[in-house]
């Protein structure tokens, strides 16, 4: 027992050893915590001429706050670092933000103040003593680390891109509102799409320049997204004439002259021509017509009627009338066209001449079904699933086999025209195989200027040759079938240069067509207009020039004049003299015994 007291005493001073420790210890901690609170505030204290508020703002907050003042005059701030946080101190002097001659540590003169006050004043100086210790204190624990270079450069590169993304770009949001006065929103969206449509209608038409937006064609995957060069409605690229093709949907207003083409989708470039449906573009008389390609469909005009079948637009007028031009300028050009379609296609004629379709109403029968619509006096909106628009040929009175559909060629023409026409003879006689049947020479006799003056001896050297010759003057009056069959019947054509030649097409193949060339280096003339046509058709073309001495020319000039002596100078000078002497005022006297050898070749053509 006395051993566990001695135990117990024992444990009993360590008990409290411990707790005097501990107690001293808490005492110390209280009391350098209460010392630090302290440090940290700065007292209010007051002197007869100045006023000093302190004001603590929490650590880490903006030391822009404002302060509250017991004067209404501001004051400059000294900011002081503490531990806790930072601190500003309001002082009533400027010397003393100075740091010069501050007044408020210098002793005042005795009688002045009190013993009090002098106290209060000393252990102010003492407070602000300790307050600078610890800023120098902390001014000296602060260590600056400099980034080195490598920092730098990736902190530039972090402003860099900060700087580029602020700086983008971003896409506008342009919300557009609908009018107040619209109650249906279907109908606002419609008129809008209405009205951009006429907005870009009315550019285009007034010549503005639009934005431009690519337009692309899916072509397969390696095309994706590449922009293909849109096809022309036009081809524009010949002298003579223009061809344009609307494949798609196509409208015709011929009362507006103009024919459109209608793409599947809104947003697909525009195109407008101004074209001169004929086959002689360059002629002033004809009447253009607008072809144009809209934007899409929104635009379109309501159809008045639909056909499956296509339209031709063509003119007439420019130099139909003669007959020569008749086919040249449109019959030839209006089958290169339309023939592809047997018949399945619609002529739509703007400066319309009913005779002059009436004086070959079969032919224009052969290539169309259906009524010729009168272009200029059409209101309807007529939609094919296919327009041509004008008409040409790439040779006079001729036909380019390797520039027209299907390589149809003169030959092809010629007879097309004896079927139209119930010609009977396709080829003409043989005289090995009908020994002693004559030939049939037909001679196309001019009423006006180019006229065989000797026309009885000419007659007679035919018939002294073995033909059986009859002079021809086709009159106005004359149907073209009734011409045609007579033409038909002849083995041999005679004339001199002019339209009357034009009836070589009712020739059967293999015939023989003679020129006769008058005076005036017009050769290059003779062979275009006839010449190349005639080989063209298949026939055994035969030409004669005629001498000075042929010519009326010569009675009525003399030969030292220009005319005579010099035709090419007056060719390169003056074609208006060309067209006035040598084909409008010039009569022809062939020498027989100059002419007869053409005549002999004529039967060589024919054994």
């Amino acid at each position: 027992m006395k051993g566990l007291r001695n135990n117990a005493r024992t444990s009993s001073r360590n008990y409290l050893g411990c707790g005097l420790i501990l107690g001293v210890f808490f005492i110390s901690l209280t009391y350098f915590t209460v010392s630090n609170q302290f440090a940290s505030y700065t007292s209010k204290v007051a002197t007869k001429s100045d006023a000093v508020q302190v004001t603590q703002f929490p650590s880490g907050k903006d030391d822009s706050l404002k302060e509250k003042h017991n004067i209404p005059k501001k004051e400059p701030l000294e900011t002081v670092s503490t531990i806790g946080g930072t601190e500003q101190v309001v002082i009533g002097h400027d010397k003393f933000e100075q740091g010069k001659n501050d007044n408020l540590y210098q002793t005042p003169p005795v009688g002045e103040t009190s013993g009090n006050e002098r106290k209060e004043e000393i252990e102010l100086k003492k407070q602000r003593d300790v307050i600078k210790q610890r800023e120098e204190t902390q001014q000296k624990d602060v260590i600056e680390v400099q980034p080195t270079g490598k920092e730098r450069e990736q902190e530039i590169e972090k402003i860099n891109v900060s700087e580029y993304k602020e700086e983008t770009p971003q896409r506008d949001v342009i919300q557009v509102q609908p009018p107040e006065t619209s109650n249906n929103l279907g109908d606002w969206r419609e008129d809008l799409e209405k009205e951009r449509m006429q907005k870009g209608i009315d550019q285009f038409n007034k010549g503005e320049k639009k934005d431009e937006v690519p337009f692309r064609l899916y072509d397969g995957p390696q095309n994706l997204g590449q922009p293909q060069p849109l096809t022309p409605l036009c081809d524009q690229s010949d002298a003579k004439f223009d061809l344009c093709d609307l494949n798609g949907d196509a409208r015709t207003i011929g009362s507006a002259s103009m024919v459109l083409l209608i793409p599947p989708n809104n947003g697909t470039p525009t195109q407008e021509y101004k074209i001169k449906p004929y086959s002689r573009k360059y002629l002033d008389d004809i009447k253009p017509v607008t072809v144009k390609s809209l934007e899409g469909p929104t635009d379109a005009p309501g159809c008045s009627s639909r056909v499956n079948y296509p339209g031709l637009v063509i003119a007439l007028g420019g130099l139909s009338g003669n007959y020569w031009h008749d086919f040249t300028d449109i019959l030839i050009p209006l089958y290169i066209r339309s023939r592809q379609y047997n018949r399945e296609i619609q002529l739509l004629v703007t400066n319309n001449q009913p005779w002059w379709i009436t004086k070959y109403e079969k032919i224009f029968k052969a290539l169309s079904r259906y009524e010729i619509v009168n272009f200029d006096q059409d209101y309807e909106v007529r939609c094919f699933p296919r327009v041509l628009v004008s008409y040409g040929s790439y040779k006079e009175f001729s036909i380019d086999p390797s520039r027209a559909p299907n390589k149809y060629s003169m030959v092809d023409f010629t007879k097309f025209l004896r079927r139209v026409y119930n010609l009977e003879r396709e080829f003409p006689i043989k005289l090995r195989k009908n020994p002693g049947k004559k030939p049939r020479l037909m001679i196309i006799s001019r009423g006006g200027s180019r006229k065989f003056v000797n026309m009885p001896e000419i007659v007679q050297l035919g018939e002294r040759l073995g033909f059986e010759v009859t002079v021809i003057d086709p009159k106005p009056d004359i149907g073209l079938a009734d011409i045609a069959r007579t033409v038909n019947s002849f083995d041999v054509m005679l004339g001199a240069h002019g339209a009357g030649l034009t009836n070589c097409l009712f020739l059967p193949p293999n015939a023989v067509l003679i020129q006769v060339v008058p005076y005036g280096k017009i050769e290059h003339l003779a062979k275009m207009d006839f010449g190349d046509p005639a080989v063209d058709m298949n026939l055994n073309y035969l030409e004669y020039s005629i001498s000075a001495e042929e010519s009326s020319l010569l009675d009525a000039f003399g030969r030292d004049h220009e005319l005579i002596k010099d035709p090419l100078a007056v060719h390169q000078r003056d074609w208006g003299q060309v067209a006035e002497w040598y084909l409008g005022k010039q009569d022809i006297k062939l020498d027989i015994q100059r002419f007869e050898p053409i005549l002999w070749q004529a039967l060589e053509f024919l054994k």
